[in-house]
């Protein structure tokens, strides 16, 4: 069965660019709910302990160097089918692949400068939440 939560991070060329108002109004327009947020900003170290699945992966360096390079908003969203209709929302990882409507197609740059991070899975999606979020911070 399909969980009622995800979570995402609009990454530091989306939060840098001033895109953090037209990405959440995205995501409440489609029935989301907004149960934590917070801009922060990642060590080394913390983002490469949350990309820390692809450490073996060739762009695991460029990666957590991006994602430590600036401000992030981390968010966990609820919305029945969570993960699956988040994943729709915010498109394709290649900008250029993504679907008119997504988030990426809106405010991607790049594969890598693509905007948002997405949950691929309920169980990511409870793992990443947790990273960010203690169970006080949610409402």
């Amino acid at each position: 069965m399909a969980g009622n939560i995800t979570f995402t991070m609009i990454k530091p060329d989306a939060v840098a660019e001033n895109h953090i108002g037209g990405i959440t109004q995205m995501i409440e327009e489609v029935g989301f709910r907004i149960v934590a947020m917070k801009k922060t900003k990642l060590s080394e170290e913390r983002a490469g302990k949350f990309y820390e699945v692809h450490k073996e992966r060739p762009f695991y360096g460029d990666l957590v160097k991006y994602m430590s390079s600036g401000p992030i908003v981390a968010m966990i969203l609820e919305k029945d089918n969570a993960v699956e209709d988040f994943r729709k929302l915010i498109g394709a990882t290649n900008p250029a692949d993504a679907a008119e409507g997504t988030i990426r197609k809106k405010y991607a740059k790049s594969i890598e400068a693509n905007a948002v991070h997405g949950s691929d899975s309920d169980e990511n999606a409870k793992i990443e939440g947790d990273f960010f979020f203690a169970a006080d911070e949610r409402f």
